[in-house]
């Protein structure tokens, strides 16, 4: 049906009544057709919408699909879309002639505006985006089953009932109510409210309590709950929250599931406070294990042996006074990274002091005392460079700076002359001397070198509060473990030779070589020892002389000493250096071959071999004009 107000009312009042609508701001004017065809309505026919006679547009398909809400600019359907606007394939044009299709001055409104449920205002009760509470024929989200799905529409349009209990007909859409009559109305109701076949508002409000709900009160509430933007949300099919509340294995799943979060929560609560709790008393309670506060003591020097525990280590730093029991000791050193690198050896620290301030002294490096690094080749006593006049420093100097331990404006050190004078000693098993070399040492022409060789090159630690022999023996009983590791005593047997004299071999091979020459050099030794040819070897001349260069003089060559191989047949008397383990294990294991000569052509430690003399002068003709054989002296 369409309606149009008075061609002879312009008044302001009337044309601001027009648009006093609660669903003001979604007008849209449609088109007028001034072709001036006659109103077909116009013709005084019996309205068939107020004698209840059938709609005469029913029949035709263009309007079997009409969605009641689908051209409604107002009072549209909030949960439609106009689904069904159109007859499938239809064509605008083919719609019958509309009466307002002629020119006025009133706004116009297109087929069907006013049909469906009438429009709302808020006094009369409707609902704020429809019609709030479930009747028949509209749900929660939308309509019922009852020929509407909760997302849209059937198939087949409108359900069953329609607008049940109305008494009034639908052919489409609804409208706006443009013409309410303002509250100081004097005829109260609508304004124009007498139109062509009798129809009205007066008669149309007569039913507005057909529309209105008779549900339970709960269920008005229930329906309110749901806010705009909830009804605006597609859901999934058989997924609304009124399908979920028709399924009681859901909601008790949802019920079991909360409960199971709420448990988990609590368990979870129970643990980080009973685990803070436990971590306050075990670090910060009342119940610690004894610890002193200070202030510090006298210095001492606690050992660490290879593989203890913490524990272990705490019982000596209690023996020693450092800390007040090993378990506070050992509650700090598990908080100390440090304590994973910790090496074995000997460690100054403070007395009387915090377990904390105790283990951090420990893994402290600058708190080591007692450590001790022998190079290869090292001898027992200071040599000087002859030509940059340097010295090296001998292993007894080593240990004596080694030693030093206290406070360091008091330090206590073992010095030099106190080991030199201890290495002399006659008693050679208090010095720690293996037996497989106490006959040859206790034989030495020189005493102050007997311990020469016997304290092997590597890393050591010692106490440094113990007494200069005490040191000693430490030092050569370790070195002579090392060397028996190596099989000397099988490995000299099977060369000839007595474990001691491999030893010497061996200080020879460090001294003359270079190592990727160990095992080449190791052969030529024991091809001259075989033969009785002097070793002619410089580095034995060097060594009595306490000064040391590659070349030697004729005057130093012709010296005759128990070490100088050019003077005699055979072995020195003693080893002339510290040899290294790779040395000694050149000379259990040389390399097969018939060298004689050998002789080093340049600085770099080239070396030249030959197995006979006339290859070796041309040998020693290429060192002679590189320089590398002259003499400093």
């Amino acid at each position: 049906m369409s309606r149009h107000g008075r061609h002879d009312d312009h008044s302001e009042n009337a044309r601001q009544d027009l648009f006093a609508d609660p669903y003001a701001g979604g007008y849209t004017e449609p088109p007028v057709d001034r072709t001036g065809s006659e109103d077909p309505y116009r013709t005084g026919s019996e309205d068939p919408y107020r004698t209840g006679s059938e709609d005469p547009y029913r029949s035709d398909p263009r309007y079997r699909y009409d969605d009641p809400y689908g051209n409604d600019s107002h009072g549209r359907d909030p949960y439609g879309g106009g689904a069904y606007e159109s007859v499938p394939g239809g064509h605008p044009e083919a719609r019958p002639p509309d009466p307002d299709d002629h020119e006025t001055t009133v706004l116009n409104f297109g087929p069907g505006v006013f049909d469906g449920p009438p429009p709302r205002h808020p006094e009369q009760g409707y609902g704020e985006q429809g019609y709030a509470e479930e009747h028949q024929g509209y749900v929660e989200q939308g309509y019922t089953e009852q020929g509407y799905t909760e997302q849209g529409y059937t198939e087949q349009g409108y359900g069953d009932g329609g607008y049940a209990g109305s008494g009034y007909e639908h052919d489409g859409s609804t409208g706006a109510d443009p013409g309410h009559a303002p509250a100081d109305h004097p005829e109260g109701g609508h304004l124009d409210d007498e139109y062509p076949g009798g129809y009205s508002y007066a008669a149309r409000d007569a039913n507005r309590d057909a529309y209105r709900d008779d549900d339970s009160a709960a269920d008005a509430v229930a329906a309110e709950e749901v806010t705009a933007e909830q009804r605006a949300v597609p859901l999934a099919v058989d997924g609304s929250e009124r399908a979920a509340r028709r399924n009681p294995k859901a909601s008790g799943r949802k019920k079991r599931g909360r409960v199971v979060g709420a448990l988990a929560a609590a368990v979870l609560l129970l643990v980080v406070v009973g685990g803070g709790y436990l971590a306050y008393d075990r670090f910060l309670g009342t119940d610690l294990p004894p610890d002193f506060t200070g202030p510090p003591g006298p210095a001492v020097v606690v050992q660490v042996n290879p593989g203890e525990t913490a524990g272990e280590i705490g019982s000596e730093f209690v023996d020693k006074g450092v800390v007040a029991s090993s378990a506070a000791f050992y509650e700090a050193a598990v908080q100390n990274s440090g304590m994973n690198s910790l090496q074995p050896g000997f460690y100054q620290v403070a007395t009387n002091i915090p377990a904390v301030d105790a283990v951090a002294a420990l893994v402290d490096p600058a708190s080591r005392v007692g450590a001790l690094v022998i190079s290869e080749g090292r001898q027992l006593h200071d040599i000087r460079d002859v030509n940059t006049g340097a010295v090296r420093k001998g292993i007894y100097t080593l240990i004596a700076e080694a030693s030093c331990h206290g406070d360091p404006a008091a330090e206590n050190c073992v010095t030099y002359e106190e080991l030199d004078a201890a290495g002399a000693t006659p008693d050679l098993q208090a010095l720690g001397v293996p037996e497989w070399a106490r006959d040859a040492v206790a034989n030495v022409p020189d005493r102050r070198r007997q311990l020469e060789g016997l304290i092997a090159a590597g890393s050591w630690d010692f106490d440094p509060t113990a007494e200069p022999v005490e040191i000693l023996a430490r030092l050569v009983s370790e070195s002579a473990a090392s060397y028996d590791a190596t099989g000397i005593t099988d490995a000299a047997a099977r060369v000839g030779l007595t474990p001691y004299e491999m030893l010497i071999s061996a200080s020879l091979v460090e001294r003359e070589a270079l190592p990727q020459d160990f095992a080449k050099v190791a052969r030529v030794i024991l091809n001259r020892l075989e033969i009785d040819q002097m070793l002619q070897f410089d580095s034995t001349v060097n060594y009595e002389l306490d000064e040391t260069e590659l070349a030697t003089t004729d005057a130093d060559r012709a010296r005759v000493t128990p070490w100088n191989t050019y003077a005699m047949v055979g072995l020195p008397a003693t080893p002339i250096s510290s040899p290294s383990i790779g040395a000694l294990q050149a000379m259990e294991n040389p390399e097969p071959g018939e060298w004689i000569y050998f002789v080093t052509i340049d600085d770099k430690g080239t070396t030249l071999f030959a197995n006979s003399y006339e290859e070796h002068l041309q040998n020693t003709e290429l060192a002679l004009a590189s320089g590398i054989l002259d003499s400093g002296r």
